[in-house]
């Protein structure tokens, strides 16, 4: 009855994660074990408004369909549980293991006066937690310094920990047991701030070619080479995130080799729920890949596969022209959509499409989309624009160039005689291909 009660109500995202009631910020301490995909996050059981953060803590079986548990890690004597991250201690570095399932080992900031570092485990697959009698394990090193994301690196076998400082600055740090921390290297990524990520991915699917990528809170991203001591960028900062509310974004840890996807997800920040029991949401979990492009190589995020099992009503063209003032209008009147394009631009000034009332419109000479008073650059191929978009009752996902450029954003709907609607301006443009699914929402 209680999920019924929470999960239906006007505003509610029906295929993007929020929690039951209240404030909800970073996602925090993605790990993947025995058949769950756990996604804790900054939360405040107390009050809709941010503070008395704690950590929440979600689980689900494939990513899309997920069940909160009780909160994993309340404030302390050494102040409220700000971000962090979570790792399971396979080979048990950090000696808390006391039965048969492996430990589950949390990293966050403890935010008090001034900020440290502490670690918490679990012995019960995460369902409980118990905190570090020696916390914390990495002192004040100036600013607000927070934030921890710790990896595994397995060619020194050592546990590796991102951290933000202050600024554009960032910071390595070693441990061969996540209880002493000692200092690698320093970082600087410009135009971001906070939340950091640290992984490797193949290039175009190459084993033996990877780079690293370091990640900053505002979807901004170097990539690089490591060696176990040194992150070495080889690009400036790019910009993965072009929405206005993509924020704080974590990648899983522990996803099994047999697997093998680097997958992402966002806290959708600054979005409004009026009347609304719960604020703010997730973005709908990404895969994410490193393709070579002739500028270079950069990041491309494309929605996790999972998607398709909601999947429901399917609505198709290929090759259909669209002339001015002739717009097509599927014939629906769901909310919730997966879409996929392909556009022949043609001479069109510009082609959009108006999406619960509000107006994604491509402009064919500045090559971009605009949408919510943002720009998302995006460069047609060999005269075809490919775009996908997820739409939720309160946020849209953006995808083009298979996820080459990306964008999240959180809206309110206008009022429109039809939930979808797609136009050209100037002259024809014509769709190689539009696919629309109707999706069906995760809760029951």
């Amino acid at each position: 009855m209680q999920k019924t009660q929470f999960y239906h109500e006007l505003h509610r995202p029906q295929f993007h994660f929020s929690p039951q009631k209240n404030w909800t910020n970073d996602p925090n301490g993605l790990i993947f074990y025995k058949g769950e995909y756990h996604l804790f996050f900054q939360h405040n059981p107390e009050r809709i408004n941010w503070g008395n953060m704690t950590w929440g803590h979600a689980v689900s079986p494939d990513l899309v369909h997920w069940t909160q548990l009780d909160h994993a890690l309340y404030p302390d004597e050494l102040g409220t549980i700000f971000s962090g991250s979570a790792v399971v201690d396979w080979d048990n570095t950090a000696g808390f293991q006391t039965g048969d399932e492996k430990v589950i080992v949390c990293i966050y900031t403890s935010a008090g006066e001034p900020f440290t570092q502490s670690i918490a485990y679990s012995n019960d697959r995460g369902r409980t937690f118990t905190k570090y009698e020696g916390n914390p394990v990495l002192g004040h090193i100036r600013g607000s310094n927070r934030d921890p994301k710790v990896i595994w690196h397995k060619p020194t076998q050592k546990w590796v920990m991102a951290l933000y400082l202050d600024g554009n600055d960032y910071a390595l740090f070693g441990s061969k047991d996540l209880k002493k921390w000692g200092r690698l290297c320093d970082v600087v990524v410009a135009d971001t701030g906070e939340c950091p990520d640290f992984f490797e991915l193949p290039v175009d699917d190459d084993p033996d070619n990877t780079r690293w990528v370091f990640w900053g809170g505002a979807g901004v991203y170097r990539i690089g080479t490591f060696d176990g001591t040194t992150f070495a960028p080889e690009t400036e900062s790019l910009h993965a995130e072009r929405g206005a509310n993509g924020y704080a974004a974590q990648t899983w840890s522990d996803i099994l080799p047999a697997d093998g996807r680097r997958i992402q997800v966002s806290w959708m920040a600054g979005g409004k729920y009026p009347s609304m029991p719960f604020n703010h949401q997730m973005s709908f979990p990404v895969e994410l890949t490193l393709r070579a492009f002739p500028e270079g190589i950069r990041m491309c995020r494309q929605p996790v596969r999972e998607i398709e099992s909601l999947h429901g009503k399917a609505h198709t063209w290929e090759n259909h022209t669209i002339r001015p003032n002739e717009n097509l209008v599927p014939e629906t009147d769901w909310d919730l959509f997966d879409v996929r394009a392909e556009v022949e631009l043609g001479d069109a000034e510009a082609f959009g499409a108006i999406i619960r009332g509000i107006d994604l419109k491509y402009h064919a000479a500045e090559r971009k989309f605009t949408y919510l008073g943002r720009d998302i650059p995006a460069e047609p191929v060999d005269g075809r624009l490919e775009f996908r978009v997820l739409v939720d009752r309160t946020s849209l996902e953006l995808f083009a160039n298979s996820g080459k450029s990306s964008a999240s954003f959180c809206f309110l709907p206008e009022a429109r005689d039809a939930p979808l609607e797609f136009y050209a301006v100037g002259e024809c443009a014509k769709l190689s291909s539009l696919v629309i699914h109707e999706l069906r929402s995760i809760w029951p």
